[in-house]
């Protein structure tokens, strides 16, 4: 299970070309391995997201991602922070999961969401539907996906899937973890409660973190799950450095490469912790103190820098002893 995640969310390099993407993306996470971080995930996007960058920054494809880091690492464990579940066909991203266990030796675990980001469904002609229509896709294929993980042969005929005794050969090496992302108390955490074996809260303040572990741990008692097997963890954005003026300046260095003015940059702080390691550590202390089993952070603006992970893991490593 996740204690400590490092997740990449930015492709978008000071000084570097798009063929220099990978490269990076190897180097940060091996870094993240080295350093002791127990899993690596990619976002699960076609567009860049608002807040981190324009629509049309560059953004690689996760699993084709996931599986080639597989290639340059040994003992992290990689995923989808987390598969936007209208993307795919269930019962092909069980497939996906499963080669990519196999391709890792046993590395995989399953993120999945409900899916969010309006613009890039519409762009890439995938169908958004509504709020219910999502959760609803969510939860038929969370049906099929997971006993398909489990070396089980489902069927279902459901209002937006089908599946006729589907088989999934070769069954995964592993036993492949599922966590579902999204801090909804009503949907999300109950369907937590149902099916997953971690909860990943990627929005919301940390003060609301205590609320929402409370909502889990009803469903879980209105269900009968015993609430100590489901790990919840928070994401969260940042950008460390061993001084706070050097993040100061990655963070502006980063803003030049991506055409931010100073009002982005100032809107930016806002949304990232930014500072030294004091500065960072009583940040992650602050959210281990919420009760959450772990973490997963990303460095928008200088994960590129594999100092800069070394370093997050030192700290983060002290906050969650």
């Amino acid at each position: 299970m996740t204690r400590l995640g490092y997740q990449i969310p930015n492709f978008t390099y000071p000084n570097s070309s798009p063929a220099d993407i990978f490269q990076s993306v190897v180097t940060q996470a091996k870094a993240a391995e080295e350093s002791g971080f127990d899993r690596v995930f990619v976002m699960d996007h076609l567009y860049q997201l608002p807040g981190i960058g324009a629509h049309d920054e560059p953004m690689l494809e996760c699993y084709t991602m996931l599986a080639a880091l597989a290639q340059h690492t040994e003992k992290v464990r990689l995923s989808a922070l987390v598969t936007g579940n209208t993307y795919r066909n269930p019962g092909l991203l069980a497939k996906t999961v499963t080669t990519l266990d196999h391709v890792s030796n046993g590395r995989a675990t399953l993120g999945i969401g409900a899916g969010w980001f309006e613009q890039e469904h519409d762009a890439f002609g995938y169908e958004f539907g509504t709020f219910t229509d999502r959760f609803e896709k969510l939860e038929e294929a969370l049906q099929i996906i997971i006993p398909m993980l489990r070396d089980e042969r489902p069927s279902l005929d459901g209002k937006h899937y089908t599946a006729d005794e589907i088989a999934n050969s070769p069954a995964p090496i592993s036993r492949i973890p599922i966590m579902i992302g999204g801090s909804g108390e009503k949907k999300t955490l109950r369907m937590v409660a149902q099916y997953a074996d971690e909860s990943n809260l990627a929005s919301g303040e940390l003060s609301e973190i205590p609320r929402k572990l409370d909502a889990l741990a009803a469903h879980c008692e209105r269900l009968g799950r015993d609430r100590s097997e489901i790990k919840v963890t928070k994401l969260l954005m940042g950008v460390v450095a061993p001084t706070m003026e050097e993040a100061e300046a990655d963070l502006n260095e980063m803003g030049a490469t991506k055409g931010w003015g100073p009002e982005i940059i100032e809107m930016a702080k806002t949304i990232l912790t930014v500072g030294d390691p004091d500065t960072v550590g009583e940040w992650l202390a602050d959210a281990k103190a919420t009760g959450i089993d772990g973490i997963t952070i990303s460095l928008p603006a200088n994960g590129h820098k594999p100092d800069r992970i070394h370093l997050l893991a030192e700290v983060a490593n002290k906050a969650f002893d």
